[in-house]
């Protein structure tokens, strides 16, 4: 068995690549994807914060992530690994569809069955991520949720 936290750093090598089939091999079949709740990437994208399924998570990496941030940078922070969990500590730069710059901090949490990612738990500062995603004018009801306007969605 490959060291967990050398399956999660190739894994991040791979994601960049943007190839969904060898993406899609990093998963176990049944994999999940479990970010916040009603976060500023899946309201613009109108796409699920909870994905299942290594086609499903391939597909959002290689593919419809891109509709909403382009010029990619990554800088890790940190990776700690304890037995099968991972964590990861980074900071993800791009140019949002509209142009305007995007930064914010991500921890991911992955847990690793045998040579593949079983699942994903990913946090981020959500507030910053809307405002840089919705600008500061946005309004919500209640909880961030796709009611929220003005709705500025990409794609």
């Amino acid at each position: 068995m490959t060291n967990p936290k050398d399956i999660v750093l190739n894994a991040w090598k791979i994601f960049s690549t943007r190839d969904s089939m060898r993406i899609a091999a990093l998963f176990t079949d049944d994999a999940e994807w479990i970010a916040p709740k009603g976060n500023a990437t899946a309201v613009a994208l109108d796409h699920t914060d909870h994905m299942i399924g290594a086609q499903a998570i391939a597909r959002f990496i290689a593919q419809e992530m891109h509709r909403m941030f382009s010029g990619i940078d990554i800088a890790f922070r940190g990776v700690y690994a304890d037995g099968d969990v991972v964590i990861v500590e980074e900071r993800m730069r791009a140019t949002l569809a509209g142009g305007r710059p995007y930064e914010n901090d991500y921890c991911f949490v992955f847990t690793v069955a045998g040579d593949k990612i079983r699942e994903v738990r990913e946090y981020m500062d959500t507030r910053k991520g809307w405002r840089m995603v919705f600008g500061e004018e946005a309004r919500c009801a209640g909880a961030v949720s796709a009611a929220c306007q003005p709705c500025n969605r990409v794609g």
